[in-house]
C-alpha cells in the first residue's frame, strides 16, 4: 500500500523537465537584454565615437587627406605608405622621437623607483598616517594637468620659486624652459611628479596582498630586511610592477599636455612630442600624414608593451 501511494505521489521525472528548461532559457534571455540594455549607451558612444574615428583615420593614413577636401572626403587618392615614409623621413618627427624616447627612458624607471620606495613607506606606516600621504600624494593625479603645467612653468620662470631657492643657497639657476639642455629635462621632472600617485597606490595594494605568513616565515628562517624585500616582496610583486610600467609608459609615450602648454615644442623643437607633431599635422591641416604619424606612435607604444611583457613574464 505505502509503495503504491509513493508511486502516485511521486510525479514522474520527465514532467517537470520541459518548463524547467524553458523557465531557465527564458530567464537567460531576459538576464541577456536586460545587460545589453544597460550596454547600449556604452556601446552606441564607443562606436559613433571611438570605433568609427579609429577605423576612419586609419583608413585616412593611405590617402592624400588635407584640410581642402574635407567637403568631399571620398574623392581622395590612395596612395599607400607614401604618408608612413614621409613621417619617417621627416627631421622634425625625428627629433620629437628622439626626445619622447629620451623622455620614456628617463621618466619611466624614475617614476616607477620613487612610487615604489613611496609605496614601502606609507606600507610601515599605521592606517591614519598612510592614508593622510597616500591623499596627498595622489593630489597631483586628480588635479587637472593645465592647471599643473601652469603653476609649474610659473615656479621655472628665471625669477619663479626653483631659481629663488637656488639663489638662496648661492646657485645661480637656468633658464629652464628657455634653454634647450634643461627644458626637456624640466618636463620629465614635473611628469614623474605627477605620475608618482597613481603608481604608488597600485604599487601599496601590492604590497597589502603579500601574505603575512610568508614574511613572518622568512624572518624566523632569520632573514634581513633587505632579503625580504629582494627575495619575497619584489618576486611577488612582478605582476603589479609589469602593470605599473605598461600604465606609466604607455602615458609617456603620450606626452602632450606638458610641452603643449609649457613651451609649446621650443625651444627649438627641444620638446617637441610625437603627440605634439601628431597635433600640429592635423593644426596645420596634414590629416593624412597626421593619422600616419599617430599610427606610428601605436605601433611604438605596442613595441614596448610586448618588449616589457616578455622581460617581466620570465621574472615572474
Amino acid at each position: 500500500m505505502s509503495s503504491t501511494t509513493t508511486e502516485r505521489r511521486t510525479p514522474p521525472a520527465t514532467s517537470r523537465r520541459p518548463g524547467k528548461t524553458v523557465s531557465l532559457a527564458a530567464r537567460r534571455r531576459r538576464t541577456a537584454v536586460v545587460a545589453w540594455l544597460f550596454a547600449a549607451p556604452f556601446v552606441l558612444s564607443f562606436g559613433v565615437f571611438g570605433l568609427v574615428p579609429l577605423v576612419s583615420s586609419f583608413g585616412m593614413s593611405f590617402t592624400d587627406l588635407r584640410v581642402n577636401d574635407i567637403r568631399n572626403p571620398f574623392a581622395v587618392d590612395f596612395i599607400g605608405l607614401e604618408n608612413f615614409a614621409t613621417v619617417l623621413g621627416d627631421s622634425t618627427f625625428l627629433r620629437a622621437l628622439s626626445n619622447t624616447l629620451g623622455f620614456v627612458v628617463v621618466g619611466v624607471p624614475l617614476s616607477l623607483f620613487s612610487a615604489l620606495v613611496l609605496a614601502v613607506m606609507l606600507n610601515s606606516l599605521g592606517r591614519r598616517a598612510a592614508t593622510f600621504f597616500r591623499v596627498g600624494y595622489y593630489m597631483p593625479v586628480v588635479t587637472t594637468i593645465v592647471a599643473v603645467a601652469v603653476v609649474w612653468r610659473i615656479m621655472y620662470q628665471p625669477d619663479g620659486l626653483i631659481n629663488s631657492l637656488l639663489a638662496s643657497i648661492g646657485v645661480d639657476g637656468p633658464n629652464w624652459l628657455g634653454d634647450t639642455r634643461t627644458a626637456l629635462p624640466a618636463l620629465t621632472l614635473m611628469a614623474v611628479w605627477r605620475s608618482i600617485g597613481s603608481s604608488m597606490v597600485i604599487f601599496l595594494a601590492g604590497l597589502q596582498a603579500i601574505p603575512t605568513e610568508v614574511k613572518e616565515a622568512a624572518m624566523v628562517d632569520g632573514a634581513s630586511t633587505v632579503q625580504r624585500f629582494f627575495r619575497i616582496t619584489i618576486p611577488m610583486m612582478m605582476p603589479t610592477i609589469l602593470l605599473n610600467a605598461i600604465l606609466t609608459t604607455t602615458g609617456f609615450m603620450q606626452f602632450f599636455d606638458e610641452p603643449f602648454v609649457m613651451t609649446n615644442g621650443g625651444p627649438l623643437q627641444s620638446t617637441t612630442s610625437i603627440a605634439l607633431y601628431v597635433f600640429n599635422q592635423f593644426q596645420w591641416g596634414n590629416y593624412s600624414v597626421g593619422a600616419a604619424g599617430a599610427y606610428v606612435l601605436f605601433v611604438l607604444i605596442s613595441i614596448f608593451a610586448i618588449i616589457q611583457f616578455r622581460f617581466f613574464r620570465q621574472r615572474t
